[in-house]
C-alpha cells in the first residue's frame, strides 16, 4: 500500500454515486467463494446501495487514492435494520475493500480508524453482521465470532452471516 497517496476522511453524500460502484463491483466478486449463485444474486443488489443515513451519520469513513474511493466503512449506535441500540455498543456497517485493492492494508487502516473512533465516542463494544468472507479479517482485528445468523433484508431473502464482538475497553 502506497500510504502516503491514502487519505481517510468522512464520506459525504457527493460519494454516493462512488460508494454505489464500489459495493456493486465488488460484492459480487469478493463474497463469490463463500455465498452460492442463488444466494448472490438475491442479496447483492440490496446490499450493494450506498445509504445516504449511514453516509450522513459522521461515522461512516472512505479511503481515496487521488479521486477514486477503495475502502469505505464505519460504525453506529444504531444496529442494522434500524433497531435501537444498547448504550456503549457500537455497530460496524458496511465495510468493504475495492476488489482489485484487497491485501494491501486498506481495510485494515479503515478498520483501525472505525476502532478508535468508535472508542473515543464512548463504546465499550463494536459488533459486527460479518460476511463468511470477511470472518478471517476480521478476527484478525481482535473480533470473535458469536454465531452464524440469517440477515432478513426483505420478506422471504435473507442472506447469511456471522455475528461477531470485539471489546473496546
Amino acid at each position: 500500500m502506497t500510504g502516503d497517496t491514502l487519505t481517510l476522511r468522512p464520506a459525504e453524500p457527493s460519494d454516493t454515486e462512488a460508494l454505489d460502484r464500489l459495493f456493486g463491483q465488488s460484492y459480487p466478486i469478493l463474497l463469490k467463494p463463500d455465498y452460492p449463485p442463488s444466494v448472490l444474486v438475491t442479496a447483492v443488489p440490496l446490499i450493494s446501495k450506498a445509504q445516504p443515513a449511514l453516509i450522513a451519520s459522521g461515522t461512516f469513513f472512505v479511503i481515496c487514492d487521488g479521486d477514486d474511493i477503495v475502502g469505505a466503512g464505519g460504525w453506529t449506535m444504531q444496529a442494522p435494520g434500524g433497531k435501537p441500540g444498547m448504550r456503549g455498543i457500537g455497530h460496524v456497517r458496511h465495510v468493504v475493500t475495492d476488489h482489485r485493492r484487497t491485501r494491501e492494508g486498506i481495510g485494515r487502516r479503515l478498520m483501525e480508524h472505525i476502532i478508535l473512533h468508535a472508542h473515543a465516542c464512548g463504546m465499550m463494544q463494536l459488533h459486527c453482521q460479518s460476511t463468511r468472507t470477511a470472518v478471517p479479517f476480521y478476527e484478525s482485528m481482535g473480533f470473535v465470532a458469536q454465531g452464524e445468523i440469517d440477515i432478513e433484508l426483505r420478506p422471504g431473502i435473507t442472506f447469511p452471516a456471522v455475528f461477531m464482538k470485539r471489546i473496546l475497553a
